[in-house]
């Protein structure tokens, strides 16, 4: 098993890097390969799949990233091809809160993440991050996440703009909707 893989990335598509380590170029899946740059060194916190047909590398820039998917790859009916997109388009800090505060709507929001696979992963995940993650700040997204509903809903930018400074953040994400909506009709 690796832990990491230090090596120049030699090769960036949108799936993958190719990281070379002493003449070896390991292929490694990763939620952001962007965020690597070509001809430079780098260091990556690797997850070695063993399957019965296939080995695979999954690299990560942080260790919280991999910590973060080792914990979503043991909710049942999840593996690493659904984990990657849910890292790659959400901060760990998000989806450490959308579990803690049991936030369907942000987990959904994830591809091929229905509400049944996003209910599975609050009741094998919640109260079980803390831990791992307590040096995450866990800042409050809410405003970005109240934004993406709203945008979902139809809602124009400048209309949202003008209600969220009157939404009470304290809120649980539903109810700020509710406020958010009820303000819109106004």
């Amino acid at each position: 098993m690796y832990s990491y893989i230090k090596g120049i990335v030699t090769e960036i598509t949108t799936n993958y890097i190719v990281i070379d380590n002493n003449g070896i170029g390991y292929l490694v899946y990763t939620p952001n390969p962007f965020s690597f740059k070509e001809n430079e060194e780098t260091k990556i916190h690797i997850y070695q799949n063993v399957k019965e047909d296939e080995i695979s590398l999954y690299g990560f820039k942080t260790l919280e990233e991999k910590e973060m998917f080792l914990k979503l790859m043991t909710v049942k009916g999840i593996g690493p091809k659904m984990t990657l997109p849910m890292l790659a388009t959400g901060s760990v800090a998000g989806i450490v809160d959308a579990i803690e505060r049991e936030n369907i709507l942000y987990l959904k929001k994830f591809p091929k993440i229905g509400d049944k696979v996003a209910k599975q992963i609050i009741l094998d995940l919640k109260g079980k991050l803390n831990m791992s993650f307590s040096d995450i700040e866990t800042k409050n997204d809410t405003s970005d996440e109240l934004i993406e509903v709203l945008l979902g809903l139809g809602y124009k930018m400048p209309d949202i703009k003008r209600v969220i400074p009157n939404v009470n953040k304290d809120e649980e994400i539903g109810n700020q909707v509710k406020e958010a909506l009820r303000l819109m009709m106004k």
